[in-house]
């Protein structure tokens, strides 16, 4: 990269002088240069006075319309061609009506294409491009697309968040001008909320994944990061070797990903794999390749057996370019969907019908790459003094570079053994409920039965950083196995199922996406119910003189721990763990595990 330090105070200063005059003035203009393009890919733009121009293209690509005004569009495109219907599939949490659109040629069942828009409300070019390809399908010539597939289009996912659109959202997306903001009416980011199910957004998409058990789903949205000469990136979960499900992965890696590059780059875009950067400061420190959990869109699709591409379209390039790209895209895509159905039906009965025998739960980036992009397409850049960070920023400067990009994989650190199944007490009602929103096979038992469980108590349990409408959970886990008597009631969950990989990443406690990860078990956090200290200290002075385990263990803590030992409190506590009675609730996990 080309750098040289160069002081800029000034010229940001009186860029920022506007500011000043009025509260709601639009933020300075401080992208970087654009860098000049013409593609094939202009022709899908029709001309001004066409009737049938979307908001959008009607709008030199400056603006994106308001959810009411798509949704008219594609109500009176409805009306215009039997291939179209509009349908609602649930409600926001403000309310509105939850649309898709179905572009099919109806008769016997077939496979679906499902794309979704503005789940990150910002990232709006999936909603652009769908209106166009729906109207070239409609109306235009391109109903063959549809001769094997039917396409399913949600426009807009994340829509109470659409309707906030400002210039100040999104600040490093160039256009439209105004867009939606990244979390819903709650500012929960809704592509995360995958494996919680938080949301009544996320939970309306994932039963409508559940009915259409698309061959191909396809989420689009626009990156951060650094600047390059790429416009239209796209990826899929734990690119590589990393995919929890191996033959829908392999097929999103030989067939969708050559398939849509093609495509891209006759209509003249510039794809790549979505270059995930170690350090965005820094590009040339490599880009990411690692596993995913199921709160994301993408990895929801692998732990259900389901082909799921994340588009990552570029975020500095013209709004204009970008919706173009995604328009090539979602045709390719219907294309290869159509030409490889009984591929994709194969692939996912192999997934559905493996049962994997352990789950990776922590994974650490690999100390080698384990690849390069010999000559990656970058754009250079220069660093300046930054009066407000007071440290070197950067200044990108719409001149190509090419460098050699090493890609950093990730190593293994932690794997868990499933147990036969996971038994949820009938009390854990929010729980038991999520499973049944994911379509989880559970039983519950008639009647009370002695299993063979493992129990895991938490280790130095903590509240972490709250993210996504969550206080999630820290702790480290112990492990005990015995026989216990389970109540009539319990939820039994059997790891031997379609989706038994996914109720490991929700149950298992290691998990990162874990129920409990998630914070769904705030009682575990409680302390044990307390007695008089005169009945307790007592009861605590005849276990240390009967016990002299527990009494050498006491003894090599006071003298180690100062702190501790000069703590009344927490001796007391200590030695409350060692007593044979456990409380059932402190500090234990309540689901436990069969084995």
């Amino acid at each position: 990269m080309l750098k040289s330090a160069t002081a800029a105070a000034l010229g940001a200063l009186a860029l920022m002088a506007p500011l000043a005059a009025a509260a709601d003035a639009p933020p300075p203009d401080v992208l970087p240069p654009v860098m000049p393009w013409s593609g094939a890919s202009e022709k899908l733009v029709v001309p001004g006075g066409d009737p049938w121009i979307t908001p959008a293209e009607a709008a030199g690509f400056r603006t994106t319309p308001s959810y009411a005004e798509t949704r008219a569009w594609l109500d009176r495109l409805a009306a215009a061609s039997p291939l179209i219907t509009v349908a609602t599939f649930g409600k926001t949490a403000e309310g509105r009506d939850m649309v898709f659109v179905r572009a099919s040629k109806g008769g016997a069942a077939r496979p679906v294409v499902l794309v979704q828009a503005g789940i990150h409300s910002g990232e709006i070019d999936g909603k652009d491009a769908g209106l166009m390809l729906l109207r070239d399908i409609a109306l235009r010539g391109k109903a063959h697309l549809l001769d094997k597939v039917d396409l399913v289009f949600v426009p807009v996912l994340n829509i109470d968040g659409h309707e906030s659109a400002s210039p100040w959202n999104f600040l490093h997306v160039r256009g439209p001008e105004a867009k939606g903001t990244e979390g819903n009416a709650r500012n929960i980011n809704l592509n995360r909320d995958y494996a919680k199910l938080d949301t009544p957004e996320v939970q309306a998409m994932v039963a409508l994944l559940r009915r259409l058990d698309p061959a191909l789903y396809i989420d689009c949205h626009v990156s951060g990061g650094f600047d390059m000469q790429y416009d239209v990136t796209y990826t899929y979960a734990g690119w590589g070797k990393y995919a929890r499900h191996r033959a829908t992965a392999l097929w999103l890696e030989q067939r969708f990903g050559p398939t849509v590059q093609a495509a891209l780059k006759k209509a003249g875009h510039e794809p790549i794999i979505y270059p995930s950067p170690i350090d965005t400061r820094e590009p040339s420190r490599g880009i990411r390749y690692s596993p995913e959990g199921p709160r994301y869109s993408t990895g929801y699709g692998d732990f259900i057996g389901v082909p799921t591409v994340l588009v990552e379209n570029h975020m500095l390039k013209p709004y204009r370019r970008r919706v173009l790209g995604t328009y090539v895209l979602l045709e390719a895509a219907l294309k290869l969907a159509a030409q490889d159905s009984g591929r994709i039906t194969e692939a996912k009965a192999i997934d559905r019908a493996s049962r994997p025998a352990r789950l990776l739960t922590r994974w650490t980036p690999a100390k080698q790459p384990i690849g390069w992009i010999n000559a990656f397409k970058g754009v250079a850049f220069e660093t300046y003094r930054s009066p407000t960070s007071g440290r070197m920023e950067q200044r990108w400067l719409g001149k190509p570079v090419t460098f050699r990009m090493p890609i950093i994989g990730q190593d293994p650190a932690e794997t868990v053994a499933l147990p036969k199944a996971w038994l949820v007490p009938a009390a854990q009602t929010e729980a038991i409920a999520r499973l049944r929103l994911h379509g989880i096979e559970f039983e519950t038992l008639d009647a009370p039965r002695t299993l063979h469980v493992d129990t895991v108590r938490l280790i130095d349990p903590k509240p972490a950083t709250a993210h996504d409408g969550r206080i999630p959970l820290d702790a480290r886990f112990e492990h005990g196995q015995a026989a216990a008597n389970i109540p009539a009631g319990t939820v039994r969950v059997p790891a031997d199922q379609p989706l038994g990989l996914l109720a490991a990443a929700l149950l298992e406690p290691e998990s990162q996406d874990s129920f409990l990860a998630w914070g769904l078990f705030p009682e575990v956090l409680s302390a044990p119910a307390g007695t008089e200290d005169f009945i307790m200290a007592p009861i605590l002075d005849a276990l240390l003189s009967t016990n002299a385990d527990v009494r050498a263990e006491f003894d090599r803590k006071l003298a180690a721990e100062p702190q501790f030992a000069g703590d009344p409190e927490a001796r007391m506590a200590w030695l409350a763990t060692k007593l044979p009675h456990r409380d059932a609730f402190s500090h234990v996990y309540p689901v436990k595990r069969e084995i």
